[in-house]
């Protein structure tokens, strides 16, 4: 008598469609390129340019975008959305100086790198809500993690004072005052020392009672 086989068939595998999968990664060329554009401190993006650098048609271009817009759009959000990639945890205890100088070293880099972005942004009278919702978070999380990182200094004080620091803390830390630092002609090592020396003087000005 012959072997049955129970065996459970596993899951059929998932056959990926080629025609589609080549459209994605067309797709996903298109906006690096234009991200690739927007790092070189370009702030015009023709089709022709942007296809040029993908190393596609411009008639592909419009093939995967309905316009220009759309693109920038989609690439904005992309570039917002790779902030979370380059936080990594900074410490919540130990000497002051450390954690302001381990934040003010992962702040100004990143808040260098996504300048580009960030002006381009400005300059697009009506974000999609995606963007809105990807920008609105990437500032929670900021002043979440400001608040972790001096939660000592923070838990000393009254509600309202620690919410008056924890206020300006936030805002010397986050793009406005970087960018306002980098306009005005410092360096990035600059505006880093510039946005480290800010929050030790908060600080330190919450150290003492108010008369």
């Amino acid at each position: 008598m012959a072997e049955t086989d129970d065996r459970v068939p596993g899951p059929a595998p998932v056959r990926v469609d080629g025609r589609t999968e080549r459209g994605r990664r067309t797709r996903d060329k298109i906006v690096d390129a234009l991200l690739d554009l927007l790092d070189e401190g370009v702030v015009e993006f023709p089709a022709e340019r942007v296809a040029e650098r993908a190393g596609v048609s411009r008639r592909l271009v419009f093939h995967h975008f309905a316009d220009m817009s759309e693109l920038v759009d989609l690439a904005i959000t992309r570039r917002l959305e790779q902030l979370a990639e380059q936080i990594r945890p900074l410490p919540v205890t130990g000497p002051r100086r450390v954690r302001v100088g381990a934040l003010a070293e992962q702040r100004a880099r990143i808040l260098e790198w996504i300048t580009p972005a960030r002006l381009t942004l400005m300059r697009i009278d009506h974000p999609s809500p995606r963007i809105q919702q990807v920008t609105d978070e990437a500032f929670a999380d900021a002043r979440r993690k400001v608040e972790e990182i001096f939660a000592e200094e923070l838990g000393r004080l009254d509600e309202n004072r620690a919410a008056e620091l924890l206020d300006g803390l936030d805002a010397v830390t986050t793009w406005g005052a970087w960018h306002h630092w980098r306009s005005g002609g410092k360096s990035p090592q600059q505006a880093r020392a510039a946005m480290e020396a800010t929050v030790l003087n908060l600080l330190a000005a919450g150290d003492h009672p108010r008369g």
